[in-house]
């Protein structure tokens, strides 16, 4: 029975582990990196900023198609192998895909979206315009939200997702906590 038990869970993290791959591992490259501060200090609002938001947002995505291989490694599992080890794969990937598939009906949004990526591009153009908050703007995305760093006005009330920098906490608490919120992030906004 606890073997059963046991076989079951190995699966569902296998399948969990799998299906997270790539924004676990692809945007944390060194390379990737090389435009940003070390995690957590704030990053300027800028096209590269933008474009990891769009890059992250497609990385979330493509855990779709990750999403596959649990599903068949789990069929053929239970059909031919440990019906165990194949449930918790089939479970977990099927859950995932359910639950991305159903964000389109309901109002949880993904941590990145485009709408994301275009406020954040509205706050750039401003910055660059007569209409700026300041004479020198200079915006930053912090924990919480988009300030200018120079007269501290706030320009985008949205909390910072993970954008795949290399986490100061460490791998193994990094690691963890990256699991655990699905790179959510771990704040809520100011008005929140």
């Amino acid at each position: 029975m606890w073997s059963v038990i046991l076989d079951f869970f190995i699966g569902a993290i296998v399948a969990y582990m799998i299906t997270r791959v790539p924004y676990l591992t692809f945007p944390r490259l060194k390379s990737w990196n090389d435009h940003f501060p070390p995690h957590p200090e704030p990053i300027y609002v800028d096209a590269y900023l933008i474009q990891r938001v769009l890059h992250m947002r497609l990385f979330y995505w493509l855990g779709l198609v990750f999403a596959i291989i649990p599903l068949v490694f789990g069929w053929m599992s239970m059909s031919y192998g440990s019906p165990a080890i194949g449930f918790g794969l089939w479970c977990v990937s099927g859950w995932l895909i359910l639950s991305r598939l159903t964000g389109f009906i309901s109002d949880e949004d993904p941590p990145w979206t485009k709408q994301l990526a275009m406020h954040l591009q509205l706050v750039r153009n401003k910055a660059d315009s007569e209409k700026s908050c300041c004479n020198l703007p200079y915006p930053v995305w912090q924990v919480t939200c988009v300030r200018c760093t120079n007269c501290g006005s706030k320009l985008l009330n949205k909390p910072r997702p993970d954008l795949g920098r290399r986490r100061s906490d460490g791998f193994i608490r990094g690691f963890f906590r990256l699991i655990v919120t699905d790179g959510r992030p771990i704040v809520a906004s100011e008005e929140e």
